[in-house]
């Protein structure tokens, strides 16, 4: 076994130091390099149009087809933005900082296959959000221009659009864009009037204070949060909001007074609103989304009728995954009745660690709120997902993270029959995942399907010959369920929606191995299938470039798998073994058996992706995409206290299965990985020589600096420091002795993944003699967004490699 490094005073000053040091740069001779750019076969691949989008319309008459454009440029990336509790805004327009945008929008005939063009859209499109009526008549459309976010309106009659109003939309948590049922109009945020924009003080007029009363109050290492009064004032200008309704005719009314909204709902008998209101104190400890938080109903006036819940600072949660705030939650609409309200409360204090039979309680208040509220069943675990058919055929889900149960219950809303128990299954075993439930549009309300006693399911289908998505009909009274149809080679087919109940007809998306995926209607009474739309290949120059999934073991038997990819023509009795590269994102289970279960199908679309490893194969490198990397805790046991031994013996299981494949040079094979993957990659590295080299990108690397807990690890650095200080590489630098480069958005907004760590490991690897390249793209976060800067990641990657894994060709 490889020894855990064992808790040092001079381990854990490291560890402080670094906590303290200021960030800075992590090269010791910095290079400024203009950006570069890889081969063309590389740029082709990142300049390859991406997939569309498509959305039902209510009636299922046509589809909506959205289009996006290829990478935004480095000067859009760069444009201004604001980090304010927890949220990254561009102050220009009130929008989400670096939002992805629609630029095509047009329409299909779902029973002709017609495509209809529609006029009248903003010259340069740029939409945040569309939203059907429910009756189908019109789209919403919020658009994106360089001071505001507009909003136009679809006639779908007449197949054209128009602004529909002047007033600038305030789409600082994403376009809020909330239909009436009967499709009169819409609510949505618009930029509050009237306000002071702060003035930027340069002087400070007295320190930042924080203070702790002794009350427990851990976090995790958020980014991004307030840090100052001047930022408090920032977030109560920008985020302050008037709701108003525009009717389908242009006309405004505001609802109600100016505040920071942050949840808007209307009652399906549209005579009530759902509304959430962030109000102070706020916290520079946590996020916006554990601030107080007042949530009321209200009449179409904006006059409040019921107070639902009034929480406090949420700044004391445990940080194990099943905490949640004390009293009412979850709080919405019975999406079936006219006006009831559906919430969860927790009775054992909202923590896990205290010992409860009975964990969550659901209830419902129906309007006009003055009578006391039903309960509708007490649950083991935390309330999920609500989803009605009518008062008598209520879904409730329930999940636990400790253990990985789900539960699925059928509640009587009369209270006339005991709740009946689904399914109880662990939801990490994707072999017997039994899907979820199809919904229909009745009346404008949005309604769990049920026919004769059963509703209708749609899954992946997992197996071990891969993912072969599936419809079933489960019948509610016996619990069995009758598979109706299921994706068949050489194609891989998920279906969407339900398009007509009666007709038993479906919108999926079909793709094959050479054909990208394609919106198509499947009747299953007919057994037709018929085409909406024809995408074309975005990357013909990569056809030749093969995939296989391939399944094999590591040492103690547990079954793994990958994805692995050859260059175009390559044969294996010619050309020999491959440099290889291996890419992989460690994932924590309770279960061997769940670990062991394959992913994916062999049947989707060879999409070469620019984001993972696959354009290698156009290098001549062989890749392994996706090789799974388990970490497994059984019984008591917890996955993280044998990650190292686990990581290694995962890390000599991929290199073998190329091996012994024929397709892989185990002397030139390198690990890579982001975020999760990339502390994985620093791990390998320290901890074993099995890889030639390693690319590691956006990662964290000294988990002191993560104390209260990190990825799925709920145990704090005083919990178990020597877990802590093992799993850190940054603590085993001086083991890393092959070359790695580290690549890190400079304005990482990630939880943990500071641009710190990665600067900190740098010095620490150059100071202890060993070789790194660091490379700091500017202006990007977690995700690499701006064309530029991810070419610039291809040309690092691919000549890092060409140096490490070809020097002996």
């Amino acid at each position: 076994m490889i020894k855990a490094l064992k808790v040092s005073a001079i381990a854990m000053a490291l560890g402080a130091t670094a906590v303290l040091m200021t960030a800075q740069s992590a090269q010791a001779n910095p290079v400024k390099l203009n950006y570069q750019e890889p081969a063309q076969a590389i740029i082709d691949i990142v300049d390859a149009a991406p997939s569309p989008g498509g959305s039902l319309s209510p009636d299922g008459d046509l589809l909506l087809v959205t289009g996006y454009p290829a990478l935004p440029t480095i000067a859009d990336v760069a444009a201004e933005q604001l980090k304010l509790a927890g949220r990254r805004i561009n102050p220009a327009n009130y929008t989400v900082s670096q939002a992805r945008y629609i630029s095509e929008l047009s329409l299909v005939d779902v029973t002709s296959g017609e495509s209809i063009a529609i006029d009248g859209l903003p010259t340069e499109l740029k939409a945040l959000g569309t939203s059907w009526s429910p009756n189908g008549n019109y789209i919403a459309v919020a658009q994106q221009t360089t001071d505001a976010v507009e909003l136009w309106l679809v006639d779908v009659a007449s197949r054209s659009a128009k602004k529909w109003t002047s007033t600038p939309l305030n789409a600082v948590w994403g376009p809020r864009l909330e239909w009436r049922h009967d499709s009169s109009g819409l609510y949505s945020y618009t930029v509050a009037e009237g306000l002071q924009k702060p003035k930027l003080v340069s002087v400070p007029t007295g320190p930042v204070i924080t203070e702790s009363s002794g009350r427990n109050a851990p976090a995790r290492t958020y980014q991004d949060l307030l840090q100052n009064k001047a930022d408090e004032a920032l977030f109560d200008y920008y985020f302050t909001s008037q709701i108003r309704f525009f009717d389908v005719d242009g006309n405004a009314q505001k609802v109600g007074p100016q505040a920071i909204y942050n949840g808007v709902s209307v009652a399906p008998n549209d005579a009530y609103l759902l509304v959430s209101e962030i109000k102070r104190p706020y916290s520079y400890a946590v996020p916006h989304y554990r601030f107080p938080e007042t949530t009321m109903v209200w009449n179409p006036a904006g006059e409040t009728v019921y107070t639902v819940v009034e929480q406090g600072l949420a700044d004391n949660l445990p940080i194990a995954f099943d905490a949640v705030v004390q009293g009412r939650r979850s709080v919405q609409w019975r999406n079936d009745a006219d006006a009831t309200l559906v919430w969860a409360e927790a009775t054992d204090q909202g923590d896990p660690a205290v010992d409860a039979k009975i964990r969550d309680q659901v209830f419902q208040q129906a309007a006009p709120f003055d009578a006391a509220p039903q309960k509708l069943i007490e649950l083991t675990k935390r309330m999920g997902r609500v989803l009605a058919a009518d008062e008598q055929t209520i879904l409730v889900w329930e999940r636990w993270w400790a253990d990985r149960d789900e539960k699925l219950w059928l509640v009587d809303g009369t209270g006339e029959r005991a709740p009946q128990l689904v399914w109880d299954r662990s939801w990490e075993d994707r072999y017997n995942d039994p899907g979820q439930p199809f919904t229909v549009q009745v009346d404008g309300r949005r309604l769990l399907h049920v026919d004769d006693g059963a509703m209708l399911l749609t899954g992946t289908g997992a197996s071990p010959d891969g993912d072969r998505p599936f419809i079933d009909r489960f019948d509610l009274g016996s619990n069995e369920a009758e598979r109706l149809w299921r994706s068949e080679a050489p194609y891989f087919e998920r279906p969407l929606a339900l398009i007509d109940p009666d007709a038993m007809t479906f919108l999926t998306q079909r793709e094959s191995v050479d054909d990208p995926a394609d919106f198509f209607v499947r009747d299953l009474d007919d057994a037709e299938l018929n085409a909406l739309t024809d995408t074309p290949h975005p990357m013909p120059h990569t056809k030749g470039i093969t995939r296989e999934m391939i399944s094999y073991a590591r040492e103690d038997g547990l079954a793994m798998s990958a994805e692995l990819y050859l260059p175009a023509g390559y044969d294996k009795e010619r050309d020999g073994p491959l440099p290889t590269m291996v890419w992989a994102y460690p994932r924590e289970y309770k279960s061997s058996s769940a670990a062991a279960q394959v992913s994916g199908s062999p049947y989707e679309f060879v999409r070469i992706s620019y984001w993972g490893p696959q354009y290698l194969a156009t290098q001549g490198y062989a890749v392994l995409a996706n090789a799974t990397m388990p970490i497994v805790g059984e019984g008591e046991a917890r996955p993280n206290d044998t990650f190292i031994e686990q990581l290694v013996m995962n890390g000599r299981a991929a290199i073998k299965a190329g091996v012994d494949l024929g397709v892989t040079d185990p002397e030139r094979v390198a690990l890579g990985g982001h975020s999760y993957g990339a502390f994985m990659t620093a791990n390998m590295l320290a901890h074993s020589d099995l890889f030639t080299t390693g690319i590691a990108r956006s990662g964290a690397y000294n988990r002191s600096l993560t104390p209260f807990g990190f990825q799925r690890e709920e145990r704090t650095v005083w919990d178990d420091t020597d877990l802590y200080i093992g799993m850190s590489p940054f603590f085993h630098a001086h083991k890393i002795d092959e070359p790695l480069l580290m690549i890190h958005g400079s304005n990482d907004n990630n939880s943990g993944t500071f641009p710190m760590q990665s600067e900190r490991l740098y010095q620490a690897i150059k100071g202890l003699g060993g070789t790194a390249r660091l490379v700091m793209l500017p202006h990007e976060s977690h995700g690499y967004r701006a064309r530029e800067s991810v070419l610039h990641m291809l040309w690092e990657q691919t000549r890092w490699l060409d140096t490490y894994l070809k020097t002996d060709e």
